[in-house]
């Protein structure tokens, strides 16, 4: 009976001892978060390049009033960070997810969630004092990212709520197209437009990911996606982590750089381009198969392309004809139409104008 005991007494024991070691195993696999999260700005002084909005809200921070905002921009220029930055520094750690409701485009926003959701939330009262014993402010705030994918209904029931409520909350609206955002809440919001990061900035932050990382890189790496990246530093650093993977111990290259972004190389662009100028048609069409074949995205292609008919030696009217083409092969391919047949499209159409010349 006594060796029976111990048998289940050392049985017991054992799944502990087990436990015991995967513990730290576990915590490392769950510290394993993206760079992009990694490295979000945790105060508002880190926001890059936004100076305007980082003044107000620094103001705030020390005890003025707060105004209802609307940050638009272009994507990956920080207008999401900046407030839940400025959100965590105002109300701390224990209080943040009381008095902060941050609903995205992937959450159900129609008119019925403003109504019941948003509504509720805001007619809550809050107190001046922070756990710690530090003053925050006896407001709330509400942040409505992607509102310009919210439908017009919807927008128009957070008017009377935005006026109703303005002792008790602040709503913050984050968008990428201003102009889909109606008039009555942009004309209760004070407005801030986030421009693309500047390259110096981007290098920069992206210097500073390496040597926290220990990343082998080269100076025309970090350019190339400063280059690719077009501004948007969300991009950047995950492309930076994605070529990180991709050559683990090994120097990350300009050429890893390009083949992660999906970029097609400039030789692949100018062959295409010297075949309209000066070839036929089926070589046009063996060219533009290839390019489709090889699994480039005809959007990057279009891009790369008015880029470098912009700078040929044509016409305007000729530049004018050509750039029209593409704007409709664009709303074609972005109502999914065949790849091929509209790149071909827009080919023959600079073979037509080039031979003019």
């Amino acid at each position: 009976m006594q060796a029976f005991l111990k048998g289940a007494t050392g049985q017991a024991a054992r799944p502990q001892k087990d436990k015991a070691v995967a513990g730290p195993s576990a915590e490392k696999k769950a510290k394993a978060v993206p760079w992009v999260e990694k490295y979000r700005p945790k105060c508002v002084d880190e926001v890059a390049f936004q100076e305007e909005v980082v003044a107000v809200l620094k103001k705030s921070l020390e005890g003025a009033d707060l105004p209802n905002l609307l940050f638009y921009g272009p994507p990956g220029t920080g207008k999401t960070s900046t407030i839940l930055a400025a959100a965590r520094e105002l109300y701390g750690p224990e209080l943040y997810r009381q008095r902060v409701l941050e609903l995205n485009a992937s959450d159900e926003r129609g008119i019925q969630v403003v109504r019941d959701k948003v509504k509720n939330f805001a007619q809550l009262t809050v107190a001046g004092t922070r756990p710690d014993g530090k003053s925050c402010p006896p407001f709330k705030i509400i942040i409505l990212d992607e509102a310009d994918s919210m439908t017009a209904p919807a927008q128009a029931a957070l008017r009377r709520t935005m006026e109703k409520e303005s002792r008790t909350t602040r709503f913050c609206l984050i968008c990428n197209y201003i102009s889909r955002i109606i008039e009555p809440l942009t004309s209760r919001c004070s407005k801030f437009r986030f421009k693309p990061l500047a390259n110096q900035i981007q290098e920069e932050r992206l210097l500073d990911i390496c040597e926290k990382e220990n990343l082998k890189y080269t100076k025309e790496s970090i350019a190339a996606l400063v280059r690719v990246s077009e501004g948007d530093l969300r991009k950047a650093i995950t492309f930076l982590q994605s070529a990180a993977r991709l050559n683990v111990d090994k120097e990350i290259t300009d050429c890893a750089v390009i083949e992660i972004a999906g970029v097609v190389p400039d030789k692949m662009i100018d062959n295409l381009l010297q075949i309209c100028f000066r070839g036929t048609f089926e070589k046009l069409e063996v060219a533009v198969r290839n390019m489709v074949d090889e699994g480039y995205a005809a959007t990057q292609i279009l891009t790369q392309l008015h880029e470098c008919v912009i700078e040929q030696d044509l016409s305007d009217k000729q530049k004018s004809t050509i750039t029209e083409k593409m704007a409709v092969v664009c709303k074609c391919l972005s109502d999914g139409a065949d790849e091929y047949l509209q790149l071909l499209s827009l080919c023959s159409v600079i073979m037509q104008e080039a031979s003019h010349n």
